[in-house]
């Protein structure tokens, strides 16, 4: 097991090198100059070409690009994630403050999405040919096919401004509290449409295989209630795949949630990284996808453990 973990660790570290090599050089093959941002629009002539070096010198920007590659990743070895070139703010205290938001909204789309996802899965796996499979399908090609940004806008208008039920946009604190809930549900679900309808399709299948195996059939010729072969036998067996697909979509809905955190206002890691393009503030976006690619990464980590809890027979080695 700990053979396994430290093996696991190792592997992260050159896929997070990968992702810091391609973003810092993507960014600065990008059209465009940072500086420009931080120069006032009425400076111009000598004035705006001396400030300009001022401010490449104070930030690194005039060196080579390898030398300004080695500095930057010396510092993420020294966790300093570096200063916005526009806020003049440390990134890791923006970052501190944005990732637990994100990481409560992430949370509670997964909940949902499996919530509507297993459950829908299972009902049509057992209920198979059916009017109930067919909705079920129906209902799953439409989160599938809807778009966060539209889906979000949606629920805006219907519950938001039309209903009045739910504030359409901004923050309220933790999910933990009802106010901070009500601000967190409607992009929640938005987050947690899509995912459920994937959910839903592969533990269709996922149980569809396992229900027709001997076991299950030895089960119920013990007579043993239905519930307990569905929930006991087979759902526990079937799992296996769904818990991998659980891994990729926590992942993507960190990723996934930069359109919704910009629709809903609603101040998270994605949000800030959105910004921080506009902006073409190169430490920001930098520090930002490097923490959603540790986000995948450490999913995936998590998604493995959690295999020997949900079968027995998987053994690390």
């Amino acid at each position: 097991m700990h053979e396994f973990i430290i093996k696991r660790l190792l592997l992260a570290i050159p896929t997070l090198l990968a992702v810091m090599t391609i973003v810092f050089f993507s960014m600065h093959l990008a059209p465009g100059d940072p500086v420009d941002q931080m120069i006032p629009p009425d400076m111009e002539g000598a004035a705006r070409e001396e400030r300009v070096e001022q401010i490449r010198a104070q930030y690194g920007l005039d060196q080579p690009l390898h030398i300004q590659f080695a500095a930057y990743v010396g510092r993420i070895l020294r966790l300093d994630f570096g200063q916005s070139l526009r806020h003049r703010r440390s990134i890791a205290g923006d970052l501190r403050s944005r990732i637990p938001n994100t990481l409560q909204l992430g949370i509670l789309a997964l909940i949902i999405s499996v919530l509507i996802g297993v459950g829908f899965g299972i009902v049509s796996a057992i209920r198979r040919d059916t009017i109930l499979d067919n909705l079920t399908t129906f209902g799953a090609l439409f989160g599938v096919s809807m778009p966060n940004f539209f889906f979000g806008f949606v629920l805006m208008l219907l519950f938001g401004l039309y209903l009045g039920w739910l504030p359409p946009s901004g923050f309220g604190g933790s999910i933990l509290g009802w106010e901070g809930f009500r601000y967190a549900i409607m992009p929640a679900v938005t987050l947690g449409t899509a995912a459920s309808g994937v959910l839903a399709r592969f533990t269709r299948s996922s149980m569809l295989d396992v229900i027709n195996e001997d076991y299950i059939r030895t089960a119920r010729s013990k007579g043993l209630a239905e519930r307990v072969v569905i929930f006991r036998h087979a759902l526990r067996n079937a799992l296996i795949p769904v818990i991998t697909l659980l891994g990729i979509q926590f992942g993507a809905m960190l990723s996934g949630s930069v359109i919704t955190e910009m629709v809903f206002s609603w101040p998270g890691v994605g949000r800030y990284l959105i910004q921080g393009i506009q902006t073409r503030d190169f430490p920001v976006v930098q520090g930002t996808t490097l923490i959603i690619a540790i986000g995948f990464v450490t999913a995936n980590f998590l998604t493995d453990l959690a295999y020997g809890f949900i079968d027995p027979r998987v053994r690390y080695e």
